[in-house]
């Protein structure tokens, strides 16, 4: 059974993710330029860097509904705006109970939606219309560790700066999604795939 480690803030850590959040936090004021529907590893680096939540879906270790699919809400951050790495990571607690299930199983997948953005709304776009862009991620949750927990404090705090403030008491750690499979829909003609080689190395 594979289990998600906990990293501990210190006091220095969050003084430290205090200043990222005053120097590196940018108003989501940012023009939605989304690159054509035919480059589609950039649509998909494009719509994992504006989308700040997705819907993680885990399955699920407990009754009722062990063994079935469970989504539930995150807020995620792939860099600060304009600072895009294209790894989606999420500040975690083992309090969460997404989290739990993921201790048992550490298989997911991540959907993020312009939905969620001024883009769709702008453009008349129902959520559901494959114009109105979506990806799902697929992977396993991993605890993020050495230099990256920097880059992963950075991604988060400068885009949910209350992150700061959260309960202290709550062991919070650093993950990522480690993505093995992408799917993206952003035009009509059915859901296209990514290699995360090619992923990772669009611009978005």
């Amino acid at each position: 059974m594979q289990k998600i480690q906990i990293v501990t803030m210190t006091a220095g850590s969050r003084w430290v993710s205090a200043l990222l959040v005053l120097y590196l936090w940018i108003p989501a004021a940012v023009s939605l330029l989304i690159p054509p529907h035919n480059e589609t590893a950039r649509v998909a680096r494009f719509v994992a860097h504006h989308c700040d939540w997705g819907a993680l879906a885990t399955i699920s270790s407990h009754a009722p509904v062990t063994g079935q699919p469970f989504a539930n809400v995150f807020s995620v951050s792939d860099g600060p705006f304009r600072g895009s790495t294209g790894v989606p990571y999420m500040y975690l607690t083992d309090m969460e109970i997404s989290v739990q299930d993921l201790q048992v199983n550490p298989n997911a997948s991540l959907t993020l939606s312009l939905a969620q953005t001024h883009y769709c709304k702008n453009k008349g776009y129902d959520p559901q219309s494959p114009l109105c862009a979506h990806i799902i991620l697929s992977g396993s949750i991993q605890k993020v560790n050495g230099s990256e927990t920097d880059i992963a404090k950075v991604a988060l705090f400068s885009r949910h700066p209350e992150m700061v403030d959260w309960p202290h008491d709550h062991n919070w750690f650093f993950a990522k999604l480690n993505i093995t499979n992408i799917w993206v829909l952003d035009y009509f003609g059915g859901i296209k795939t990514v290699t995360p080689e090619d992923y990772y190395n669009a611009k978005p």
